[in-house]
């Protein structure tokens, strides 16, 4: 015997559709740019680590092939954020550091908010590594009140 469910109720009435529509074009938006943020922000990690990304490396790193790296990686060279040389590996432009940096603090704001709520650690970083692209300003600094503790704008 089948049980129907029942529907799921709304919390709030349905916004006009051009306000409606803003949450569905930054969300489409979050997705075009998740990816080179996942890209310049590992370059940045593995230059950290030892002062040369290289395209092998990001392949194994983000489970691809190195023929989408390539592809990736052609499509930053051409966005002004890294840089390659022949025989060498792959370097970030200011533009490109400012990228990871910037990405590197909401994964970093992320992670730490759902580890204060009492997410595992391995939990909150899968989830971190989702959630970063498409947080928007106000919600991280409203993460940083809560774990600092304040409520308020302050």
């Amino acid at each position: 015997m089948s049980r129907q469910r029942r529907p799921i109720a709304r919390y709030a009435p349905l916004p006009d559709a051009e306000v409606h529509s803003e949450g569905f074009r930054q969300t489409r938006e979050a997705r075009r740019s998740a990816l080179v943020e996942d890209y310049v922000e590992l370059i940045a990690d593995l230059i950290e680590d030892g002062n040369e990304a290289r395209q092998v490396d990001i392949a194994a790193r983000l489970g691809v092939a190195q023929p989408t790296v390539a592809k990736m990686l052609s499509r930053l060279a051409a966005d002004g954020l890294v840089s390659r040389k022949p025989y060498r590996g792959v370097f970030l432009t200011e533009a490109g550091r400012a990228v990871a940096h910037e990405s590197r603090a909401r994964h970093q704001t992320v992670e730490a908010f759902l580890l204060s709520i009492g997410v595992s650690a391995e939990t909150a970083r899968i989830d971190a590594e989702g959630i970063e692209h498409h947080v928007s300003a106000e919600t991280l600094d409203a993460f940083r009140r809560v774990m600092s503790g304040s409520r308020s704008g302050d």
